[in-house]
């Protein structure tokens, strides 16, 4: 089964929020600012269960709201 991770919001630590992003997908630091920006927005699709709570875990620490579908 595949999962997508979705930033609903990105909370007070946007920049916390965008290294986050990029070390998950390994954009760029525009790409990853963009993707942030423009939420709420899958950040990563068809990802293992494991892969999407770890992410999950991970935007939550810094502050953001994320939904795991």
């Amino acid at each position: 089964t595949e999962f997508d991770v979705v930033l609903k919001d990105v909370g007070a630590k946007k920049i916390n929020v965008i290294k986050v992003v990029r070390a998950l997908t390994n954009l760029g630091l525009k790409e990853a600012k963009e993707l942030v920006e423009s939420a709420p927005t899958p950040v990563m699709q068809a990802v293992s269960k494991e892969a999407a709570e770890d992410a999950k875990t991970k935007l939550e620490a810094e502050g953001a709201a994320v939904d795991v579908k």
